[in-house]
């Protein structure tokens, strides 16, 4: 094997919110450290976001979905040359592109397995563009291995942390695990700020909750709450993925009938269910197996001052709340960084899953090259 040096890594991540493209250079070190040099938000040009928006619904062609994979595909070639062009080309590029639609279940067609995900944004336009060597297609190894998928980032957060619990709070909420009690596992909790950014828009024309302003000003409508704690995907024992497949438009918009008239009341409700359901997930499956006294923050959420306030009531006291800030990791480029790492580890070879996170059969060498 090649020995490991040093490398620069630009890393490049849109989520499940679709908000923007996350693109960090990083430096990745043999020890597995990660420091960001810089990072960018790069938003989607507004039509390529609602195309993104109508694949997410179902309602483009197949020619459309062709175009909108090379579409993305340059867009993150474009955001990759923001930085390019401030710091000189890297070592690598490591793409997460686009999930357009995962599927972590084994329903069968002729005896074959449909389990899968689709992640979108062409790695060859990435790599003519920019000239550089890329990493891309993370997701189907471990699937292939007959793990889900996902979470892939609970291989960062091993490498990084210690005796902790680290929640994500994005369009998705997931948390990794960390403990000397046991394996490292981890699993997504269940809704994040998707719903949340959908009501937002639909009632107060934002994208999203600033701060959680909108759900400050509400009341938490607890009938409501409870009846949306009963979905079935909270009592799920891990490995476990979720995804906007589950949490819809349709969804959302079935749970809405029953939903209170206030709109700021609906946010709010939202808001504290996306907490609620984080601090029934360790009540569920981590406390049982886990001491730990402190929770990391990060995502979208870890700037939402009104869940923060939540997962605070709803959490056991001796719980100490911090944020990746808090251990000189960007909230908002976190997930770059993982995925700096995870392509570091694919350039040299080294498996970069975590069976007891994905349900994987074993360790394996996740992610494309393409030159």
């Amino acid at each position: 094997m090649e020995e490991k040096v040093t490398k620069r890594v630009i890393g490049l991540m849109s989520g499940t919110s679709c908000d923007s493209i996350d693109a960090g250079l990083c430096e990745v070190n043999p020890d597995m450290s990660v420091k960001l040099i810089h990072g960018i938000n790069y938003s989607y040009p507004e039509h390529i976001r609602a195309k993104l928006f109508s694949a997410f619904r179902g309602e483009i062609s197949i020619k459309e979905l062709c175009q909108l994979n090379f579409a993305v595909g340059k867009c993150f070639a474009n955001a990759a040359c923001a930085l390019i062009e401030e710091f000189g080309k890297p070592d690598l590029i490591s793409s997460h592109g686009q999930t357009i639609y995962h599927y972590p279940y084994d329903e069968k067609l002729d005896n074959i397995s449909l389990k899968s995900t689709l992640q979108i944004g062409e790695s060859s336009i990435i790599a003519k563009d920019t000239g550089c060597t890329v990493i891309s297609n993370f997701r189907e190894s471990d699937i292939a291995s007959g793990g889900q998928g996902a979470p892939l980032v609970c291989f960062a957060d091993e490498k990084w942390f210690k005796n902790s619990l680290v929640q994500n709070i994005g369009g998705i909420s997931n948390v990794t695990v960390i403990s000397d009690d046991c394996e490292t596992f981890g699993f997504d909790t269940g809704c994040g700020n998707i719903m949340i950014d959908y009501c937002t828009q639909k009632f107060f024309g934002k994208k999203y909750d600033r701060d959680g302003e909108i759900a400050a000003s509400g009341n938490i409508c607890e009938s409501w709450l409870d009846c949306l704690l009963q979905d079935e995907y909270y009592f799920l024992n891990p490995p476990k993925t979720t995804g906007r497949e589950y949490f819809s438009n349709k969804y959302i918009e079935n749970i809405l009938k029953i939903a209170p008239s206030e709109p700021a009341d609906i946010i709010a409700t939202l808001t504290a269910l996306t907490a609620k359901t984080i601090a029934q997930a360790y009540e569920r499956f981590v406390y049982p197996q886990v001491h730990t006294d402190t929770v990391i923050i990060g995502g979208g959420g870890a700037y939402n001052k009104t869940m923060m306030k939540f997962l605070r009531s709803y959490l056991p006291k001796r719980l100490e709340l911090k944020t990746h800030e808090d251990y000189g990791i960007s909230n908002n480029f976190k997930e770059v960084m993982a995925f700096a790492l995870l392509g570091y580890c694919t350039y040299y070879g080294i498996p970069n899953n975590i069976p007891s996170c994905t349900g994987a059969d074993k360790r394996t060498v996740l992610g494309k090259i393409t030159y």
